[in-house]
């Protein structure tokens, strides 16, 4: 039932920002800027946050365990990423971008605030592991898969790899292990900037949907059979066996966001950047963002 009303309040946010942008007060530039600041500013403090906020309960093998989790739901996600486009006989085209929405969840936009606010700070500094092979992959197993069909070429730049959300989950992982002393104003800071995750983030979504006809999105029959088991499928499979193998509750749920959030908005960008399928990245994204309200909830009960 919190789950369900978490994803409801994201719902009002996103709604706000749909509103904003469809009565002209917030445009795809204020949505850029929104997610500039969500990138770089609210979800690092959302992060640093965590960790000196937080009870000191997790044990070093705890996180331990959730990096080798991480690794292989990315490394599974690898695998499923090939095998989807041969399932749903898409196109060469089109094979690259499914490739891409399977490797990569949004796990900040989405998956941080839900967290936050469901299981609390200690589960963050879970989910902040995973945001480690997922910056990893992005910039470069993303790239190359959105290579393969671009006419722009892009070179590897550590720098990217090397982004706010890298550094600052492991800024958060050392302040925990090492139990850092930090001022009490400091906490404060990173709290008051890490609150405006959610409601910047949804509402950034907001905007972008209002760009969307939404007729378009439940017209492509394939896109709609992805969804499914991309957000139905895949996490209840995936966290089903997961709770199987660890004897960790709050890691199972946190690895249960992780497999049922929507695309990451990521996968739109590269798409554009290098001349990929911009246009069916934009409506997985899209889609897979508005339906992700109904179907966590619904994967939660299913599972737990």
């Amino acid at each position: 039932m919190l789950l369900l009303q978490q994803m409801i309040i994201l719902f009002i946010y996103m709604a706000v920002g749909y509103g904003c942008a469809k009565t002209g007060k917030l445009d795809l530039e204020n949505s850029r800027t929104i997610s500039w600041l969500v990138i770089n500013v609210a979800n690092p403090a959302l992060l640093i946050s965590s960790a000196v906020n937080g009870e000191k309960g997790i044990a070093p093998d705890k996180l331990l365990e959730a990096a080798v989790l991480a690794v292989a739901m990315f490394a599974a996600l690898m695998v499923l990423g090939w095998t989807m486009p041969k399932i749903l006989h898409v196109s060469e085209d089109e094979a690259g971008t499914y490739k891409l929405m399977t490797i990569f969840n949004n796990i900040g936009y989405m998956g941080f605030p839900v967290i936050a606010a469901t299981y609390g700070n200690e589960a963050l500094l879970y989910a902040a592991i995973f945001t480690l092979p997922f910056n990893m992959l992005i910039y470069t197993y993303g790239i190359h898969i959105v290579n393969q069909k671009s006419s722009k070429k892009a070179d590897f730049q550590w720098r990217n790899i090397l982004n706010a959300g890298v550094v600052s989950g492991i800024a958060a992982i050392i302040l925990y292990l090492g139990n850092v002393p930090v001022p009490q104003f400091f906490k404060s800071t990173v709290s008051g900037f890490g609150a405006l995750t959610a409601p910047l983030s949804m509402m950034a979504i907001g905007i972008s949907l209002a760009g969307i006809r939404l007729r378009e999105l439940f017209a492509d029959v394939k896109l709609l059979v992805y969804t499914a088991v991309k957000l139905l499928v895949i996490p209840v499979a995936g966290t089903l066996l997961v709770v199987r193998i660890l004897d960790n509750d709050l890691l199972c749920h946190v690895c249960m966001i992780m497999l049922a959030t929507p695309v990451a908005s990521m996968v739109v960008m590269l798409a554009q950047q290098y001349d990929s399928n911009f246009e069916l990245a934009a409506k997985g994204v899209a889609l897979t963002t508005m339906l992700s309200v109904i179907t966590i909830p619904i994967v939660s009960v299913i599972v737990f």
